[in-house]
């Protein structure tokens, strides 16, 4: 019987040196990373880096860098988009796609080569 992770034990870890960062941001991600651990022993936590990128060449642009702990290797995804919303969404929906694809994968262990 697989045991799921413990939401005390899940560690997450938010960074942001945006002023004004929201906080609804920060519960989003956690939210959303947290309801993809549950049920599952793989994910041990997560890291979500949020940074603006202002300067000439990228005037109001947005960065979020998502990182999954999971075993065996760990998941990443970064997304840019024009508000900090839009690039932290982005982020979440590609680890989130990364996670499950990996899940299936590991559960069909006869297609792999």
């Amino acid at each position: 019987m697989e045991e799921s992770v413990d939401t005390e034990s899940f560690e997450f870890e938010f960074y942001s040196e945006m002023p004004g960062s929201d906080a609804g941001l920060r519960s989003e991600a956690e939210g959303r990373l947290r309801e993809l651990a549950t049920g599952h022993t793989d994910m041990i936590g997560a890291s979500v880096a949020l940074d603006e990128l202002s300067g000439s060449t990228t005037p109001h642009r947005y960065e979020a860098r998502v990182v999954v702990y999971m075993r065996p290797e760990d998941v990443v995804a970064v997304e840019k988009g024009k508000a900090a919303e839009v690039a932290l969404k982005g982020a979440l929906d590609a680890v989130e796609r990364q996670v499950r694809q990996r899940r299936d994968k590991l559960r069909q262990p006869w297609k792999q080569p």
